[in-house]
């Protein structure tokens, strides 16, 4: 059943109405994206002096890019490019690059539309700018989107999946042939498995248990540390390989419009066809463009200028694609493993070994790594979403913010144990319920955002 639900939702309708949505945007504000990066770059390291807010707009950044940087910038492009071929992965940019229109809006409408809680913490996204930017009647669509906020946050991507992802490669490390186990619940674990699951919940009910002000403190130090030291892995291989790049370039618009075959030999219109829907549904998964997500961290943003935040917000996109997800599938089609039958993983893991030169004991560290860091601030970034998902239904106050906070980490504690396949498929469908009312809502305000935008540039003319 949730295959088949997952088939529906993300077949083809779902990609296509939030890659719609973005191609709308970006014509409507003249590619805002493009023609303002450079701005939204300066505006990253520059707070806006008198603004309300809980943390910078860096540090809101840094909290988006925290959930969104993660396994499927490392698992999720070699599934692309295996399946879909590495024309997959310039089908993931060109999501990417209209999903920059999409998050610059969701970024500008989350502060344009936040209230405070009455506790000093700052409540906003698409639940506040659907009721309030569209109205009280569609209160009932901005509820829709926090139960399925919650919902993912608690049951999917944002708990079982990463502490899976962690132990998983913490196991296949130090313990590949599960000599050292243990017998929980009736099955056999590896202990490192065990050890795994006790630190990374403990680390991670230390960060939760201090709120979003401790999350986007430790978000500001890990994220930006740990994406400059795979990005650094990425160029390595690239340097040392430099002399394939242009053929790995060719194969990947050769492969991007069917003059190579894809998965299962396919070739023509139905290899552009695989190629794409893989690629634009798994970069819309990696950066989260469209989904609602991103703007329940830019809501918390020190800032008096909405459109200064969604010049931010849209970078999120911008870096975790554009450049993490580039940087990975340059790496695993010059060393060629995608077409090698592996899976996952195990696609990105050989493509280190092959291109940096370490032994490959040390490529499978560095990965790992990278992919337990990773999936660990995801959990951090998750987290922000559930809890303001759930203080929307249900209020705020102490009382209610430390339950919160103990059942989200009582769920990353059992994750370990807990098969991963069908919890995967339903996050993939939170997701993609949480982003139906969101794209709505975008649609709905397109024309708020123009103006906005409109009356900003135009105010920053006349100076």
């Amino acid at each position: 059943m949730i295959d088949a639900i997952n088939d529906i939702l993300w077949g083809i309708p779902l990609p296509a109405l939030i890659l719609a949505c973005g191609i709308t945007l970006s014509f409507k504000l003249k590619g805002v994206q493009l023609r303002k990066l450079g701005l939204g770059f300066k505006y990253m390291f520059k707070d806006d002096s008198g603004g309300e807010g809980e943390v910078s707009g860096f540090a809101a950044l840094c909290t988006a890019l925290s959930a969104t940087v993660g396994t499927g910038n490392i698992v999720g492009v070699a599934a692309a490019v295996s399946v879909g071929g590495a024309g997959a992965l310039f089908w993931m940019e060109i999501a990417a690059l209209f999903g920059m229109a999409t998050k610059y809006a969701e970024g500008l409408l989350a502060v344009k539309y936040r209230v405070s809680d009455g506790e000093g913490h700052m409540l906003g996204g698409p639940f506040q700018y659907i009721e309030n930017g569209m109205g009280k009647r569609w209160k009932w669509l901005a509820v829709l989107f926090a139960a399925f906020g919650a919902g993912a946050g608690l049951l999917g991507i944002g708990t079982i999946t990463q502490i899976n992802g962690i132990t998983d490669a913490i196991k296949g490390f130090f313990d590949p042939e599960m000599t050292h186990t243990v017998e929980l619940f009736g099955m056999s674990y590896s202990i490192y498995t065990v050890i795994g699951g006790i630190i990374i919940t403990v680390l991670a009910a230390l960060v939760l248990l201090g709120g979003m002000k401790r999350i986007s403190r430790v978000s500001e130090i890990v994220v930006p540390a740990m994406t400059i030291l795979y990005v650094s892995c990425c160029l390595i291989v690239l340097f040392t390989h430099i002399a394939d790049i242009p053929a790995a370039f060719a194969e990947i618009f050769e492969s991007a419009f069917g003059l190579r075959p894809v998965s299962g030999g396919l070739i023509g219109i139905s290899a552009v066809a695989v190629s794409a829907r893989t690629g634009i549904s798994r970069g819309i998964f990696s950066n989260e463009a469209g989904l609602g997500s991103a703007p329940i961290a830019a809501a918390s943003a020190r800032t008096k200028e909405p459109v200064r935040q969604g010049l931010v917000s849209m970078l999120g996109t911008f870096i975790d694609t554009i450049i993490v997800c580039t940087m990975t599938g340059l790496v695993i089609v010059i060393s060629g493993v995608h077409d090698s039958g592996k899976f996952g993983v195990s696609v990105t893991a050989a493509a280190f070994e092959y291109g940096l030169p370490f032994p490959g004991r040390t490529a499978d560290l560095i990965l790992m790594i990278c992919l337990s860091v990773f999936a660990f601030t995801t959990i951090l970034g998750w987290s922000c979403y559930y809890e303001r998902c759930l203080q929307y239904l249900f209020g705020t106050s102490r009382r209610k913010l430390l339950i919160y906070r103990c059942i989200y980490t009582a769920a990353i504690f059992i994750g370990p144990y807990m098969t991963a396949e069908a919890v995967w498929g339903i996050a993939d469908i939170f997701n993609g319920l949480m982003a139906l009312p969101n794209i709505a809502a975008l649609i709905a305000l397109s024309g708020t955002v123009k103006r906005e935008t409109e009356e900003y540039f135009g105010k920053q003319r006349k100076k």
